[in-house]
């Protein structure tokens, strides 16, 4: 089969990784967007960006957001490597049923 590159089980597991890549990756923009407490450590602050500037919260607020679309970014990149696990897994199923149909024609004959 043309395109054909990974086999039907390693497709299975890259459409299970990419659901829980999407899903945790998703729910952590949605946390960091809207500016969660919890996630300050994982905010790349530094001491610059908090004690010149007049306006510390925004700055803060601007980290969160970058953070948080990084996050929506590499969700979309596990869409994508989903739709390619998806597209294997029917690719290996065709492969299947067309090996099926040569045998039962040899059989028959």
């Amino acid at each position: 089969m043309r395109g054909l590159i990974c086999g039907p089980k390693l497709a299975a597991c890259g459409i299970v990784l990419s659901m829980w890549g999407v899903i945790m990756l998703g729910m952590l923009g949605i946390f960091f967007t809207t500016h969660s407490a919890v996630l300050i450590e994982d905010v790349p602050l530094k001491e610059e960006d908090i004690f010149p500037d007049k306006n510390p919260p925004q700055k803060i607020y601007e980290l969160y957001n970058t953070v948080g679309y990084n996050c929506f970014i590499a969700a979309a990149m596990y869409i994508l490597c989903g739709a390619f696990s998806c597209c294997q897994m029917r690719l290996n199923k065709q492969k299947v049923s067309s090996s099926v149909q040569l045998l039962d024609f040899i059989s028959f004959y």
